[in-house]
C-alpha cells in the first residue's frame, strides 16, 4: 500500500529523478516552452514556479539558491533579468500546461509546459504540411519575385 508517500517517482531512481527535473527546469527557463510527458510536466510545474519566486526575491542568497539548482549560468542570468521583472505582480501561477496528445511509439501522454505569456506569434508558427492557403504577405512576396 501506497499510505503516505506523496509525489511520482517517474520510473526513476532519486539522483536521476533529480537531473531530469533540474534539467527540464533549466530547458523550461531558457525556452520558455518544453514538450514533454504529462507526469513529468506537473512533476516540474512546482520547481519552476519556485525559481520564478525566488527570482522575485533578488538576494545573494536567492540568486545562489537558483544557480545551484538551474544547470547553466545562462538560465540563472534569463531568471533574474527577464522572467522575475515579468511576474514580478502576479502572486503565482506563472505556467500552463497544454495536453497534445500521445505519442505514437509508447503512447504516453504529451503536453507542452509554458511560462505564461510566452505564446507563439503568428509569423513564428510553422505553417501545416500541405496547408492549402498561405499567408498574405507571403503571396505579395511570390508574386514580386515571380514579375522581375
Amino acid at each position: 500500500m501506497r499510505h503516505l508517500r506523496s509525489g511520482s517517482k517517474l520510473g526513476k531512481q532519486p539522483a536521476h529523478r533529480r537531473a531530469v527535473l533540474r534539467n527540464l527546469v533549466t530547458n523550461l527557463i531558457e525556452k520558455e516552452r518544453i514538450h514533454t510527458t504529462i507526469l513529468r510536466a506537473k512533476a516540474t510545474r512546482p520547481l519552476a514556479e519556485k525559481m520564478i519566486t525566488l527570482g522575485k526575491r533578488d538576494s545573494l542568497h536567492a540568486r545562489r539558491q537558483a544557480a545551484a539548482f538551474l544547470m547553466t549560468p545562462g538560465a540563472t542570468k534569463k531568471l533574474f533579468s527577464d522572467l522575475a521583472p515579468r511576474f514580478a505582480d502576479r502572486p503565482g501561477g506563472y505556467t500552463r500546461i497544454i495536453r497534445t496528445g500521445w505519442r505514437i511509439g509508447d503512447g504516453a501522454e504529451l503536453a507542452i509546459l509554458e511560462f505564461i505569456g510566452s505564446e507563439l506569434k503568428k509569423k513564428d508558427r510553422k505553417p501545416r504540411k500541405g496547408a492549402a492557403e498561405e499567408a498574405p504577405e507571403e503571396k505579395e512576396e511570390k508574386e514580386a519575385v515571380a514579375a522581375k
